[in-house]
């Protein structure tokens, strides 16, 4: 019976996103392109140099090295073994979905169980410091102060689902992680990254360029995600289905005494957290922290865009994607609880005792994440059609030299 939902609900969509776009095509082909150029100046360039470094150090063992020595952090913590700690680092470095696209490179390479993966998941995709501050604060909300307290709480709602989550599946690999104990040894970190680093027959060239190829794979993957949920979203709600639904979203806004002009923002920000976050700050709603609130649940829920990201990711390998799924719906309420706790210390309070120094101070901070972005958008391009490119040459060398 579940098959037979599934077939019609996929059948369903499929159909209508055809008609929608039959019927509207200048509207798709505008937010098709938006999607792309998002993609093209922005994703792209910043997500690739990570996955090409995270692929690089994980096939050198030094992933393997850090993982012995933050055993003894990460297990009791996270009930993950010490090479999560790579996985969540370069996930809050770099942004979603650098921690799935790592988790499942470190389930591969064998060194998490099935368990360990989905735990790990669940809480390594977080927003990067460019998006929340570069974009978020500064882009949409004119306000650098506010990234700093949507930083902790993202990133600390994000530890406590890490938290919560150890409990996941603890049974079934209680015996399991029991045996895997062991004191932290430097000598020992060595041997395993040495290991780790002669068992792979690859030379650095072919290494290399199997970092690049995978990275970009895997990054023309995400951007298809991006193009394709930018178009649905703006389909949703030419054709009025997005207003209906939001209208629902009024009662429970409602019943946490949040304005209902959240409601359609929100819902777009299910979607993708990038479109809702912008509508979020352009409503004439008050106070700010209703804001503030709404666009912190929605950067833990990552969006239903970047889910199915991870989800593309997962699909390779035998990690289930229901645990990464309820741990976003955990992670938006533990950041919209931290927001309503630390405003007032982490916001007002600052704002106040440095309203003299405001100016300066946020110019400073703003002229440098604005001055970022706009390296992206103008270099951004340049970056990925030049790598795109080579990843070309690449492929094409290596066909030549197999046949």
């Amino acid at each position: 019976m579940k098959q037979i939902i599934a077939s019609i609900l996929f059948a369903g969509t499929t159909i209508f996103m055809t008609f929608a776009l039959i019927t509207y095509p200048d509207e798709a082909f505008e937010a098709s392109l938006r999607g792309l150029n998002m993609w093209l100046e922005k994703v792209f360039p910043s997500l690739l140099p990570f996955f090409i470094i995270a692929e690089l150090l994980i096939a050198f063992g030094v992933v393997k090295f850090i993982g012995v020595l933050c055993e003894p952090i990460m297990r009791p913590l996270f009930n993950v073994p010490g090479v999560g700690s790579f996985a969540w680092a370069m996930g809050m470095a770099s942004g979603y979905p650098t921690g799935a696209k790592i988790t499942v490179r470190l389930r591969e390479e064998k060194q998490l169980t099935r368990l360990e993966g989905e735990r790990l998941v669940s809480f390594t995709n977080a927003s990067s410091p460019l998006f929340i501050f570069g974009v978020v604060a500064v882009g949409f909300f004119y306000d650098t102060k506010l990234g700093i307290l949507l930083a902790i709480a993202h990133y600390g709602g994000n530890a406590l689902v890490g938290i919560c989550m150890r409990y996941y599946g603890s049974k079934e690999d209680e015996e399991e992680s029991r045996n895997k104990k062991q004191k932290v040894s430097i000598i020992r970190a060595f041997k395993e990254m040495h290991t780790t680093r002669v068992s792979d027959p690859r030379p650095f060239g072919e290494i290399f360029g199997d970092a690049v190829i995978n990275s970009i794979k895997t990054l023309v993957m995400v951007g298809g995600f991006i193009i394709i949920f930018s178009v649905f979203i703006k389909l949703l709600y030419i054709i009025g289905i997005s207003p209906i639904i939001a209208s629902g979203l009024q009662l429970i806004l409602h019943l946490f005494s949040l304005p209902i002009e959240l409601a359609l923002p929100i819902f777009s920000g299910l979607f993708e957290i990038t479109i809702g976050s912008d509508l979020i700050t352009k409503v004439a709603a008050d106070p700010l922290i209703a804001k503030v609130i709404a666009v912190s649940f929605i950067l833990g829920f990552n969006g239903f865009s970047i889910q199915a990201q991870v989800a593309s990711i997962l699909a390779k390998s035998d990690l289930r994607f229901f645990p990464y799924f309820f741990a976003r719906i955990l992670h938006g309420i533990f950041a919209s609880i931290l927001v309503i706790f630390l405003y007032k210390p982490l916001y007002l309070n600052q704002k106040a005792i440095n309203m003299d120094d405001l100016p300066v101070t946020s110019s400073t901070q703003e002229t440098f994440w604005q001055i970022t972005l706009d390296y992206l958008q103008i270099f951004g391009p340049i970056f990925t059609i030049f790598t795109i490119t080579l990843a070309f040459f690449i492929l094409l060398r290596r066909q030549l030299t197999n046949s």
